[in-house]
């Protein structure tokens, strides 16, 4: 794997300057060592005091739990609890019961079936979101089948990645940087999942990165680096 230059992106935040450096990598593949990976791509660029973000479908591929939906076998439980996924104009996530059957059984029916009850009563008193805080990660998180912009793994429901602040620590155990898992698209506000950061930096870098620098289609950088330079 070769280094790809990459021209730094500049944003204000709190009067604080950033640079987020977008780095562009061959097609990440299941088995591939991930602070290998960070070494080989971002390693050049990389200097004293820098954050490296990955993308979390990034490290979930990487960790082999890409799956591919025609491996998967939709269950009454899934064909029931995805019919009732509310339809969104930005993505299909659990609607597809290949993508639930997935969840289902990462996460465990009995904790599925929690969530449903969970989510009757947030409605109940006009809250959203419950489902998916009593359902987990995997279900929160969850990718469906033909909504990867890579086209390696478009037929694949990729969920989170297996134990995100284990991983933070140990690739920062292995490298020596800080590192922070994120989600980052173009329809929510950016999300650390995990990262060896203090709160108040984490808060600071999801802000950084609320306009998606790194990109979510074709661009191939699922890895950045955040670099604090100066005072605005």
């Amino acid at each position: 794997m070769h280094a790809t230059a990459a021209t730094p992106r500049t944003v204000v935040v709190d009067g604080r300057t950033f640079e987020r450096v977008p780095i562009r990598t061959p097609v990440l593949m299941p088995g591939d060592d991930i602070p290998t990976v960070i070494r080989a791509n971002a390693g050049p660029q990389l200097r004293p005091g820098d954050t490296v973000v990955l993308s979390e479908s990034a490290v979930a591929i990487m960790q082999g739990r890409a799956r591919d939906w025609r491996t998967i076998h939709p269950a009454r439980l899934a064909r029931f609890l995805s019919a009732r996924v509310t339809k969104t104009t930005w993505g299909t996530g659990l609607r597809s019961p290949y993508a639930m059957q997935y969840a289902i059984e990462l996460t465990g029916a009995p904790r599925m079936l929690l969530a449903a009850v969970a989510h009757v009563f947030g409605r109940l008193l006009r809250q959203k979101g419950w489902f998916y805080l009593t359902a987990g990660l995997n279900a929160r998180m969850m990718d469906a089948e033909h909504t990867m912009g890579i086209a390696e793994f478009y037929e694949s429901c990729i969920p989170a990645p297996a134990d995100p602040p284990g991983t933070a620590r140990a690739l920062k155990a292995a490298t020596g940087y800080d590192m922070a898992i994120c989600d980052i698209n173009d329809i929510n506000p950016a999300w650390c999942v995990a990262s060896t950061l203090s709160r108040d930096r984490k808060r600071l870098l999801e802000r950084s990165f609320d306009d998606n620098p790194l990109g979510q289609t074709d661009e191939q950088t699922p890895i950045g680096i955040w670099r604090e330079v100066g005072q605005a």
